[in-house]
């Protein structure tokens, strides 16, 4: 099974974007022009097969890179517009979420406001035809449902739709359009008072989005926010320092960067911002990088509000993208940030890429993820947050309250169901047959999460739908991981019946492997802010 948003990609490298595009220059150096040039000359002229030189010149550039940072990057010209989308904020396309589930493409989900939802597709649709080519039964993989399905803005796409309780074909001229990429994955109220917000990256639109979101839950008597950054790669340090300037009073320092050609350069916050006031908890984990890094750092470094989690990434590093002279570009690493109290947060790549890319895995080795006593600071210089609390750099911001990951739950059994996508196969299908039904019987959200269970009917179903995809039944494994898989089964099945908001409010309201969450709940009722100095509201 196959999952895409046609509004996202996912990137392997974590960038933080600072800087416009600069173009490539002509330079006489002797080394670059004269000694790689003669190379390239010598091998096309004498070599002893024929060589690809393009391919040849594109390995060249990414080894020169590798020499540098994990975060200085090539990107070839084709891939360009795709890599940027995420930050970008939108894309041109039908705007629709789909899964490929057996040779067949479901509707997930129609983007709000979406070419595809004005028309009337809807989430559990079938796409059989798209522009009379056959589209089911034929192995399609996600880059050819969306070559097919994008193109500029005002050009047309015919698609057929077969819908549950429709007896015959349905369809569709869909007129792309722009299709947003949204930031905020969940925004609702917790509890009587406190909002919650999961921001996923920070690009062009994030702040738009989230201070629609802020107002909301201002309006509807949010009085504390807890802001999710776990997960967040970061993005735009504009949009970084904007998000942290909602939070901060007038003329406090929230970043400054330097480089060996990069002068030092503070950045402000500036205009009264829409939560300054409130009490705010700022969760992080080890997927929380550059731009949710100068967030957290800052209001760390001001004791505005209380971080909980684990240790972010460790991610310091600002880029600028130059475009090369055939269309490609390099993002290439120009300084190194800081948070207000001065710490580089960049942790160490001195062994190479590997290393640096593997370093998350063994947090969990060496019992990190679990045990706040495996923690060791790679930077013992002592920085001092407003209030005079110690901090370190040199690896990640380190959270106020440590919350550990609780890897027991977890088994093979349950690790086949996610990684072979039964579990969304699954509740896709279920929720197929039963929306109607589920959406009379659970009238919001709220109801569903505490009126719905997951109970040994379906949990057999999935069981049998599991072995039919080659996964053997296994008894102890799947009672062992009982807990896990009714909440990620209740949490698929509550998106697809509502939206990825759904998702989170079941995964937080109940999630027996992370409880960040509701540490966060309980710091706003017990005196954490006060143990741990922050600014009273």
């Amino acid at each position: 099974m196959h999952s895409r948003f046609l509004f996202l990609r996912h990137h392997a490298v974590i960038a933080l974007l600072a800087l416009p595009f600069l173009s490539t220059a002509q330079h006489d150096d002797p080394l670059t022009s004269g000694k790689i040039g003669s190379l390239l000359y010598h091998i096309d002229r004498m070599y002893v097969d024929d060589v690809d030189k393009q391919k040849l010149v594109d390995a060249a550039i990414v080894s020169m890179l590798e020499e540098l940072d994990p975060h200085s990057i090539y990107i070839p010209k084709e891939d360009l517009d795709e890599v940027n989308e995420p930050l970008k904020g939108n894309f041109e396309g039908v705007g629709i979420q789909f899964n490929i589930v057996r040779d067949t493409i479901y509707v997930v989900d129609a983007i709000a406001g979406g070419p595809s939802e004005r028309i009337g597709i809807r989430a559990g649709d079938r796409v059989v035809t798209i522009d009379q080519e056959n589209a089911a039964g034929m192995n399609f993989k996600n880059s050819d449902v969306m070559k097919r399905l994008r193109g500029k803005k005002g050009t047309k796409v015919d698609v057929t739709i077969l819908r549950k309780g429709t007896s015959t074909p349905l369809d569709f001229t869909i007129t792309r359009d722009k299709i947003p990429i949204y930031s905020v994955e969940a925004s609702y109220m917790a509890k009587p008072g406190v909002g919650y917000i999961k921001v996923s990256r920070f690009s062009a639109t994030t702040m738009k989005e989230f201070r629609e979101h802020l107002s909301e839950l201002k309006e509807t008597g949010m009085k504390d926010l807890i802001l999710d950054l776990q997960g967040n790669g970061g993005g735009y340090l504009r949009t970084a320092i904007e998000m942290a300037d909602e939070f901060l009073g007038d003329r406090k320092l929230v970043v400054y960067t330097e480089g060996r050609t990069s002068p030092r350069e503070d950045t402000y916050s500036t205009k009264e911002g829409l939560f300054e006031k409130g009490r705010l908890v700022v969760l992080v984990d080890e997927g929380s990088a550059s731009a949710s890094e100068i967030v957290s750092g800052a209001i760390q470094d001001w004791d505005r509000g209380l971080i909980i989690g684990r240790r972010s990434f460790g991610k310091g590093l600002v880029q600028r993208p130059v475009m090369l002279s055939d269309g490609s570009a390099v993002r290439l690493t120009v300084s190194r940030y800081y948070t207000p109290s001065g710490r580089s947060i960049q942790k160490s790549y001195e062994n190479g890429v590997e290393a640096y890319q593997r370093e998350k895995i063994e947090r969990l080795r060496k019992g990190e993820l679990t045990s706040a006593d495996s923690i060791h600071a790679a930077d013992t210089v002592k920085y001092y947050t407003m209030n005079k609390r110690v901090v370190y750099g040199g690896g990640g911001i380190m959270p106020d309250v440590f919350v550990p990951i609780d890897t027991t739950l977890s088994s093979e059994y349950f690790g086949q169901l996610v990684r072979k996508g039964i579990l969304n196969t699954f509740a896709l299908e279920f929720v197929d047959k039963e929306r109607a039904k589920l959406l009379q019987r659970y009238t919001d959200i709220d109801a569903f999460i505490h009126e719905f269970h997951v109970d040994a009917v379906l949990t057999k179903a999935l069981e049998d739908a599991a072995n039919k995809e080659g996964v053997v039944p296994d008894p102890e494994h799947m009672a062992h991981s009982m807990d896990l898989i009714e909440l990620r089964l209740k949490a698929l099945i509550a998106r697809d019946l509502w939206n990825t908001s759904a998702y989170w409010q079941v995964i937080n309201a109940n999630n027996p492997v992370d409880r960040s969450f509701q540490r966060a709940l309980e710091s706003l009722s017990d005196d954490s802010f006060h143990r741990y100095g922050m600014i009273k509201p």
